[in-house]
């Protein structure tokens, strides 16, 4: 009997051996994550919806193809590349990307397309006919920028070498509007530098609604100071200049004007005397001849929106706002209203991110959202119905759920139902949308509902992600609260191994951004570093996120309470965190290290240096180690400029603590950044090397922010992960 058992014993431990190995064989590999990505879901094309609501586009395989709403199946093919004969004979059209004509007769097709900036880029431009399959290049003249068609799709918008053109298709005439641009100096058409980086777009003119006038914003950045960036690869390396105004200095000088095809005259806008501004956000209103355009102080505590005369240029202010800190655009929505005389805006007058109906002829608003939570974002406004359709964080700050409101009657209808994130695309007619929802631990499953909230059809489920994640024993995303020694309280996610040890300390790896109005700690799906934090959790480490103060949809208070003092308070709730953190007694809190990129780059060298009794090794990638080294849309937003608040520059900034610096550090940044400059890294080694404090460093060679291409991503994970492993 005892000889059985002990067999018995040991077929146990043999499986039990067997089981161990297998799991091991299971090990998740940055091959895994940054090779052949096996863990990436698919996330679903961009979609065109079509005029009639029932049908939508989408652009896959290099075909663009119908899809009807009810069913997700496809109906045809509108177009193929394998049909596209490019009109000089040499060879077929590759589609980039495309536009379709509001008539649906016509697509305006990119291909070639050369990236410029973060948003911003040239192609050349075809225009096919959908009726008799004709395909034409839009200019033999050079690349195009932002290629547009006019509402009636008779002629095309776009921008050449600063300049703005219009080519009209029905006689082939190609009319220059703008000669006055120039390379670092005159720009006609597209934003500069810093307004595509902070004010998020890449087009500077607007169609009205009949198509005979075209608006269009000017900069004129002759007195901006140039940044310069070398390219290497050449015998000698390549000087790149190009404009980037730093807080305090000197700002591009903007200006609106309007052509007129008819008479082609240009009429400028009259915005004031004053020069010093910005111009965000600008379009028609539901009217030929009144253009809508938004102007902020420099300060941007002061906002105004203006109806201006497209015909002789004379404007009205119809709205003002004023902040004791800042206007956050960031989740800003002005959305016209059919009556021709209200809109619906949002903002934070009431200490919230909220809807309200402004009636810009007698003034008066009325607020149709109300309550301690946040609008994310205005999904739609169906005019028919009188209905806006916003997300909010009314349920949980961490999710997001669409809602309705009727704008007449105030009443409220809850839509999506599935607890975690959603986003969502409604179709043109509002009949229906696209519902893209994940939760921490669940990767995209995107499908269609009805307005009502009924789901139709799923378009993917990735089914096979999620079998992926069973078979290598994923581990749940968990959220936790804690209060601070002041009286805090802050929301995190914790990753830990599925057993814990009793007899064992887990060391911590803290992961953060921490920018003004961000979010990491969210019942959403975290793509590649999500894998990757699965990776560390594999390995034995516990993986934290914990967003400070300074971060967003917790109300304005909460987000602005780092108004002018950046990089305090965030540091010190990260410090706060890693004491909660080693009270716990599965924590190691002699191993807490902390890594971040960007913004989350400054946020971990002030941790290393402020918060060096706490941190055992840090990653700084591409960090800002002093504002003034950086844009002033950004930094002023927060800081105002160095001239009213160079304490708050200086005491925040990871250059003048170098000398606390204890633990293992790491610097990567690539050469190439055109938003964070690696100006900032030089500047932080020199402070380390006067100061005697050893660090480790890795430079990406023309590489920009996002520090990717080829094998880039798998380099620098490599990097990082074998930091941790040999340092925390």
């Amino acid at each position: 009997m005892k000889q059985v058992l002990k067999f018995v014993l040991l077929l146990f431990i043999s499986a039990t051996s067997f089981s161990a190995i297998a799991q091991e064989s299971k090990e998740i590999t940055l091959s895994d994550i940054w090779i052949a990505p096996r863990f990436n879901p698919k996330r679903g094309a961009d979609i065109t919806s079509m005029n009639d609501g029932k049908s939508f586009l989408i652009l896959e395989n290099g075909q663009i193809n119908v899809y009807d709403y009810s069913t997700a199946k496809k109906t045809k093919t509108l177009v193929d590349e394998i049909d596209l004969k490019k009109p000089d004979g040499k060879g077929n059209l590759k589609i980039d990307s495309y536009e379709f004509s509001t008539d649906e007769k016509k697509i305006l097709i990119s291909t070639d397309e050369e990236p410029i900036y973060r948003r911003s880029s040239k192609s050349y431009y075809y225009i096919y006919n959908v009726v008799d399959k004709s395909l034409k290049m839009l200019s033999e003249n050079g690349k195009q920028q932002l290629a547009t068609f006019s509402p009636n799709a008779d002629k095309v918008a776009f921008v050449r070498e600063n300049n703005i053109f219009i080519k009209d298709l029905t006689s082939n005439e190609e009319t220059q509007i703008t000669s006055d641009g120039k390379f670092n100096f005159i720009i006609n058409g597209a934003p500069d530098w810093v307004y595509e980086e902070e004010f998020e777009f890449a087009k500077g003119f607007e169609w009205n609604l009949d198509g005979t006038q075209l608006a269009y914003l000017k900069f004129n950045e002759t007195n901006v100071k140039q940044y310069n960036m070398q390219k290497w690869g050449e015998l000698y390396p390549e000087d790149y200049k190009y404009k980037y105004p730093k807080p305090g200095e000197a700002n591009s000088v903007v200006t609106v004007h309007v052509y007129h095809l008819k008479d082609r005259k240009t009429v400028n806008v009259n915005l004031g005397n004053d020069v010093d501004y910005y111009i965000p956000r600008m379009k028609f209103a539901h009217s030929t001849n009144i253009l809508s355009i938004i102007k902020m102080n420099r300060l941007q505590n002061k906002m105004e929106i203006y109806h201006s005369n497209s015909s002789n240029g004379q404007s009205v202010v119809v709205y003002s706002e004023d902040n004791k800190c800042y206007i956050d655009l960031s989740h800003f929505t002005l959305d016209y209203l059919a009556d021709n005389k209200s809109f619906i805006i949002t903002n934070e007058k009431d200490g919230w991110n909220h809807i309200y109906k402004y009636d810009y002829t007698s003034k008066e608003s009325v607020i149709l959202t109300k309550g301690s939570w946040d609008v994310a974002d205005v999904v739609g406004v169906d005019n028919a119905n009188s209905m806006v359709y916003y997300l909010s964080t009314e349920d949980s700050p961490l999710e997001r759920y669409l809602y309705s409101i009727n704008i007449n009657n105030f009443k409220k209808t809850k839509i999506s139902e599935r607890k975690g994130t959603h986003e969502i695309e409604f179709n043109s007619t509002y009949t229906c949308f696209i519902d893209k929802f994940s939760d921490a631990n669940t990767p995209l499953y995107i499908s269609i509902f009805n307005n009502k909230g009924k789901e139709l059809c799923v378009l993917e489920d990735n089914k096979k992600v999620k079998d992926l994640m069973l078979e290598y024993k994923f581990i749940n995303k968990e959220f936790f609260t804690f209060k601070t020694t002041e009286g805090i309280e802050l929301t995190g996610s914790m990753m830990k191994p599925a057993t814990l040890d009793p007899n064992k300390k887990y060391p911590v790896l803290m992961t953060f951004y921490g920018g003004p109005g961000s979010q990491e700690v969210s019942n959403s799906w975290g793509y590649y570093e999500y894998i990757w934090h699965q990776m560390l959790v594999q390995k034995g480490y516990i993986v934290v996120t914990v967003d400070g103060r300074g971060t967003g949809f917790r109300g304005e208070a909460f987000k602005k309470s780092t108004y002018l003092q950046m990089g305090k308070l965030e540091t010190v709730d990260q410090i706060e965190t890693a004491k909660y953190l080693g009270s716990l007694n599965y924590i190691d809190k002699s191993r807490i290290g902390v890594w971040g990129w960007s913004f989350g780059g400054y946020l971990s060298t002030l941790c290393m240096t402020k918060g060096a009794d706490f941190f055992k090794a840090g990653i700084a990638i591409a960090p800002v180690t002093n504002w003034r080294f950086y844009d002033d849309i950004y930094t002023e937003r927060f800081m105002r400029t160095p001239q009213e608040n160079g304490a708050g520059y200086d005491e925040n900034s990871p250059i003048n603590h170098v000398k606390l610096l204890k633990g293992k550090y790491l610097l990567v940044h690539g050469t190439a950044d055109d938003n964070v400059h690696i100006q900032n890294s030089f500047e932080l080694i020199d402070a380390l090397v006067k100061n005697n404090k050893q660090f480790d460093m890795q430079i990406y060679t023309n590489k920009n922010h996002s520090i990717y291409g080829g094998y880039t991503r798998y380099h620098l994970y490599n990097k990082v992960t074998n930091f941790i492993l040999n340092n925390l």
